[in-house]
């Protein structure tokens, strides 16, 4: 990848906000084969990106990470979701174009210690 080309990608990458998808084609006029880079950039690990385009079961376009769990999702309209995951496979957090958000951690055992939510609900019982 050429310098100047890599300063481009990386001022994507610290621009860009949901809905990803929609604003790599509409602001960034990126071509599809460069979704993957872009993302796997902005979450910070490898990733699998599924089109809709190219299902005609799907009615999004979604991303993966590298155990083929669903991080982000996001409809024809912009509406999105994106979820993290902790090295066990728990989902620790959650976040939607609405404005909902919630966190959660989890214990050894897999048992839920901590849930916070955007709507003020805290429950703690580390």
């Amino acid at each position: 990848m050429n310098k100047k080309y890599e300063r481009y990608i990386n001022y994507i990458v610290n621009d860009i906000k949901p809905p990803y998808f929609k604003n790599m084609e509409d602001d960034y006029g990126l071509k599809q084969e460069e979704y993957e880079l872009i993302l796997s950039k902005i979450f910070n690990q490898p990733i699998s990106v599924q089109l809709s385009f190219e299902n005609p079961l799907a009615e999004s376009n979604k991303v993966f990470n590298k155990n083929d769990r669903p991080i982000y999702y996001e409809d024809s309209d912009g509406d999105w979701e994106k979820r993290e995951y902790d090295q066990y496979g728990n989902k620790i957090y959650y976040e939607n174009s609405d404005g909902y958000w919630h966190k959660k951690e989890y214990d050894t055992n897999g048992k839920l210690i901590y849930y916070e939510d955007s709507n003020g609900y805290i429950m703690d019982n580390r």
